[in-house]
């Protein structure tokens, strides 16, 4: 039996490596090839400190007290020369991957299928025999190549990894290098090189009510996680709102509608900016957080969407005088 062990490092690289019963995750590192801080060996010198983000785990009874306090043990931290995976765990590495002798993995796969969702957006998705070994954590990126160019472009997963395929929501940017391959030239076959995955934004466990806030192509990372919370289900509710620019941005909400109904508690609602919108909803994402969402800072918000939208949901929660839980971003902006 064995357990899947993500390990994020400091400059944003994840690696997973595989951790056998009983097998402490230094030693499963080092086997596999990855060098984890280390020194002792023996739970004394603390050089081999990370946190766990999830997971079940054994800390292991041969460390002492200035290697790891108690105090340190409760928030998360473990010594991975002497932590056990009981269950798939996330551990975050505070050094970075070339120095943990490892780096980004690279792939090679092939386009399965390309449309064009709207004027604004892009579906694509790629399939290869090496993409079943991919493993990344919902709301992850990688580094696609532009084919015929030295050039890569940074896109969220907006689905996990299913028999060799992974997709994602590329937005049709005028003049963009991507978005003119995609748009006219690409075809089923193309070849191409993916490098990843990266990234800090991800689903953590869920120990709270969520609070889901995507702008435009920014949806892409939330599919992703719903895709995982919809297999394992929440006791907690979710609620996403999605904001665009103008009605034909709003796309996948067909896809939206389904996990709704497969996951009980998930809610989700959409609006437009644009004031000459007809959709039902008008304004920004902020208009439309209510009270009940916050749930007075008990809440773990994650965001994604253009700088101006981070920043103006940041300032909105001040506004409000609560402090979240967690409060996860990611930005991102067009590369022309």
């Amino acid at each position: 039996m064995t357990h899947k062990i993500a390990l994020n490092f400091e400059d944003g690289v994840t690696r997973f490596i595989d951790a056998n019963l009983g097998e402490t995750v230094a030693d499963a590192a080092y086997r596999q090839g990855i060098n984890v801080p280390l020194d002792c060996r023996d739970g004394a010198c603390g050089a081999c400190k990370c946190f766990a983000e999830s997971g079940r785990y054994d800390l292991g009874e041969e460390y002492i007290e200035d290697a790891l306090s108690e105090a340190e043990a409760e928030q998360g931290y473990v010594l991975t020369c002497q932590m056990r995976a009981e269950s798939d765990c996330v551990i975050r590495v505070p050094a970075a991957s070339d120095i943990c002798k490892t780096q980004q993995a690279n792939y090679q796969a092939a386009i399965s299928n390309v449309r064009q969702l709207s004027e604004s957006t892009i579906a694509l998705s790629i399939k290869g025999e090496s993409l079943s070994q991919l493993a990344f954590l919902p709301g992850q990126y990688v580094n696609l190549q532009v084919p015929g160019s030295d050039q890569t472009r940074a896109y969220s997963f907006s689905s996990l990894q299913k028999d060799g395929e992974v997709s994602f929501l590329i937005r049709n940017v005028p003049g963009g290098l991507m978005s003119s391959f995609l748009t006219n030239l690409a075809k089923a076959g193309d070849s191409v090189n993916l490098a990843g995955p990266l990234g800090a934004f991800y689903l953590r466990e869920i120990k709270r009510p969520l609070l889901l806030l995507a702008g435009g192509t920014g949806l892409a990372p939330f599919t992703a996680m719903l895709e995982k919370i919809a297999e394992h289900g929440s006791e907690h509710p979710l609620h996403l709102i999605y904001g665009v620019t103008h009605d034909h941005d709003l796309v996948e909400m067909d896809k939206l509608e389904a996990f709704a109904a497969r996951i009980p508690n998930f809610t989700y609602s959409a609006c437009v900016a644009s004031p000459d919108s007809a959709y039902p909803q008008k304004g920004y994402v902020t208009q439309h957080i209510e009270p009940k969402h916050l749930n007075d800072g008990e809440v773990d918000i994650y965001l994604c969407g253009p700088p101006p939208m981070v920043e103006a949901v940041s300032g909105f929660i001040r506004e409000q005088g609560l402090e979240p839980a967690n409060f996860y971003y990611e930005k991102f902006a067009a590369s022309a």
